[in-house]
Parts: C-alpha cells; sequence; structure tokens
C-alpha cells in the first residue's frame, strides 16, 4: 500500500493553494468540481465541500488545487487541510472514480539522447510520477510495474523515473539503434494503458538523500550555513540542468577544513564519462564564483 505525503505549494492567485502528493492521483483526464453536486464522482471533492471555505476543487496529475472564499485566510487553515488529505489518503480511500474504459490514454514518448552514452532519456507528454525514483535492480523494483517490465530485457542496467521521463542504462552487449524503438514503444504503451508506475511504497530519491545526510550526522536543522546555501545553489541553479540530461544531484557533505563539497550523482550523470568536465567546469566554478574562497573543489560519486 502507497504512504502519501502532502506538500504545500503557493500559485499566482493567493486565493489558491496546490496540494501536492507524492503519488499520482489521477491517471486519464483533470477534474474540476464547483459545488458538491458536481463532485459527485469524487469521494474526497465531496468530503472537501464540508469545508465552508472551499469555493472550487481541482484534481490533476499528483495535486489537488482549492480555492477558497474570502472568510478564512490560507495560512489560517492549509495545515488543517493538508492533514485531512493525508490521512484521507493514506487510508485508502478513492480520490476519483474514473470510468473504465478501453481507450488508450492519448500519450506520446519520445527518445533523447544524454551526455552518457550508456543512457538514454525517454521523455512523455504527460506527468507519470509525482516524486524522483532510481532502480538498480529487479529486486529494487518490486513496487513499480514499469521499472521491472524494464528488467526483463537483459540489456537494461539501471531505471531512474522522474516527473515526466524515464531514463534507462544499458550495458555494453547491446547496441541503442537496435533498443531504442522496443524501449520506447514499451513505455508508451504502459502509460497509455493507464497503468500505475509505482504501486506501493518505493524509497524516492529525497528519501535516499536524506539518509545519506542522516549517515553522515547531519540533518538541515543541524547543518551548517554553507553546507545550507550549497544545498540551495544546487537546487536553483544545477538540478534543473541536470534533470533535463536524465539525471539528477545529491549534496552529501562540506569539508570545511579542506573546503571540499562532496556529491552524489544518479540516472545518467552516474557513470557519465563527461561527468568530470561537468563538475569541475559548471558545478565547481559556479560554487566557487558564487561563494568565493569557501569552496575550493567538487567531488562526486556515483549513485
Amino acid at each position: 500500500m502507497k504512504t502519501y505525503s502532502i506538500t504545500v505549494v503557493k500559485t499566482n492567485n493567493p486565493a489558491i493553494l496546490k496540494f501536492e502528493t507524492n503519488h499520482l492521483l489521477v491517471h486519464r483526464k483533470n477534474y474540476e468540481y464547483k459545488n458538491i453536486d458536481e463532485a459527485k464522482n469524487s469521494p474526497l471533492a465531496q468530503q472537501l465541500f464540508h469545508l465552508p471555505f472551499i469555493k472550487t476543487i481541482y484534481v490533476s496529475g499528483n495535486f489537488i488545487g482549492l480555492e477558497r472564499f474570502d472568510i478564512v485566510a490560507w495560512e489560517d487553515v492549509k495545515d488543517e487541510v493538508a492533514q485531512q488529505l493525508v490521512e484521507y489518503l493514506n487510508a485508502g480511500e478513492p480520490v476519483v472514480i474514473e470510468e473504465e474504459t478501453d481507450k488508450k490514454i492519448p500519450v506520446t514518448v519520445y527518445a533523447e539522447v544524454t551526455p552518457n552514452p550508456a543512457t538514454m532519456k525517454f521523455v512523455a507528454s504527460k506527468k507519470i510520477v509525482g516524486a524522483t525514483y532510481e532502480f538498480k535492480n529487479i529486486d529494487e523494483a518490486k513496487n513499480s510495474p514499469l521499472a521491472t517490465a524494464l528488467f526483463q530485457f537483459p540489456f537494461v542496467k539501471q531505471v531512474f523515473i522522474d516527473e515526466n521521463y524515464v531514463s534507462v542504462s544499458k550495458y555494453e552487449v547491446a547496441e541503442w539503434e537496435d533498443i531504442t524503438l522496443e524501449l520506447r514503444e514499451l513505455i508508451r504503451n504502459f502509460i497509455a494503458d493507464g497503468k500505475e508506475i509505482v504501486t506501493g511504497n518505493v524509497e524516492t530519491v529525497d528519501q535516499k538523500s536524506q539518509e545519506i545526510s542522516n549517515t553522515a550526522h547531519e540533518t538541515k536543522k543541524d547543518m551548517d550555513d554553507t553546507s545550507l546555501e550549497i544545498i540551495d545553489i544546487l537546487e536553483e541553479y544545477v538540478k534543473p540542468a541536470v534533470a533535463s540530461d536524465g539525471g539528477n544531484i545529491l549534496f552529501k557533505s562540506y569539508e570545511p577544513d579542506s573546503k571540499r563539497v562532496n556529491v552524489i550523482l544518479q540516472g545518467a550523470c552516474s557513470g557519465c564519462p563527461s561527468s568530470t568536465f561537468t563538475l569541475k567546469n559548471g558545478i565547481e566554478t559556479m560554487l566557487k564564483n558564487m561563494m568565493g574562497d569557501r569552496v575550493n573543489e567538487v567531488v562526486a560519486i556515483n549513485g
């Protein structure tokens, strides 16, 4: 059974908040409800309309958007609403009762090369997961039907899944021109059939990152200011660029004596021949420019 968590995200409209989850809530379409009568197919929306300040409910992918009336401020009620949503979802109650249909979900998937010649990125035209996952073997993939299906191919080495893409790393025994079409079709058909990408509790990349920090006896609460600043820079400037190449980067530790930053590379970045160049000429240079003499070098560990 899945365990849900909620992240509250502000929008450009102060009356609307997004409550993002770590799992997809609906697969076939997006839903909007303006009153309890319109919400007949959504037990969750019906329950939310019992809150007198709820004006409109949006359900899409991995988030629930709520628009409020002006009788309350979100600051006063958002935590209570988030807790209610977490309890509802973790009780296994339905969000939307979607119509059973044999009709395929319209989706396209295209293959995109990455800087790592051993990794190909397969990008979908819709969101497929609500968190980031990495699977290094079929045992780790037991709660991910898509990753399990991909590991049926003997040439698949690792699988990395993020919001709307799947990065597949291969063994040298196969060439991309011989296997790309087959992998792309498997991924596309899997999504088009409405199958769940992750069906149970799977440790996310963010959870692994927290474990790594805890192993180093550090949490954000007791990290030094330099470490926190490095994390912010990596999150804002480096992660989006790395993700576009089908990979991920995690902060591991900062050594104040040597001024060394240790990071972990995942997905397409793990084992990539050009990762050293990227580190030295990209990330290391950026951190030195932004943080001055507090950073001497950046060292990577493949995830």
